[in-house]
């Protein structure tokens, strides 16, 4: 009876190999990894933020609505709790992904508003904030690009057979990915009109 007992578990181990399971396991590993690193760049530039408005108001103090702006935007990132369970969750992962939005916007916001300070634009703190700013959103891009790429690898082993018998056996679901919130106004290729309005006289 052991002998049959050890056979069945033997035989039920070398269908879980052939059947997808270790490499569904390995790639959502994959995509936990890469949504660390995603938020790992994320926290960077919040915690450049607070030194950035603190620089920018010493020059442009009047700019209070903009620098409130950035600083409501940041608190409500810091209010969403960025766990791995997070991108088990389509709704929760939208709101993420448009309170990280809306920080990015407060942020571009408050750069326009810096071109009108010459004075702050040469003040060298400043400048170190501004580079170490614009080197986060870039690892940002790297961090998101993988992230969306472990996640159309994941998502493809689930959903593609026979690993996605195992996917559903296991409780293996789609996870979300980043989209583009204003889809519908990018795909509209901009107006270029090089014609000089005839001066009124």
């Amino acid at each position: 009876m052991q002998k049959l007992l050890f056979y069945l578990i033997m035989l039920y181990m070398l269908a879980l190999s052939g059947c997808g399971y270790n490499t569904l396991q390995s790639m959502d590993e994959q995509v936990k990894a890469s949504w660390s690193e995603v938020i790992n760049q994320y926290q960077r530039r919040a915690d450049l933020i607070p030194n950035l408005v603190n620089t920018v108001k010493g020059y442009a103090a009047q700019e209070k609505e903009v620098l409130l702006g950035v600083t409501n935007a940041r608190s409500k990132v810091s209010g969403i709790q960025a766990t791995p369970e997070l991108i088990e969750n389509p709704e929760a992962f939208a709101k993420f992904q448009s309170a990280q939005a809306e920080l990015s916007s407060a942020l571009a916001r408050l750069l326009v508003v810096v071109e009108n300070y010459p004075q702050l634009k040469s003040n060298v703190n400043f400048r170190d904030l501004q580079a170490q700013l614009e080197g986060t959103e870039n690892r940002i891009t790297v961090a998101r690009n993988r992230y969306i790429k472990a996640v159309q690898e994941y998502n493809v082993t689930v959903r593609s057979f026979p690993s996605n018998l195992t996917a559903m056996l296991f409780d293996f679901q789609v996870k979300p990915n980043f989209m583009v919130e204003n889809e519908k106004e990018i795909s509209i290729a901009p107006k270029v009109d090089f014609n000089v309005p005839a001066q009124a006289k």
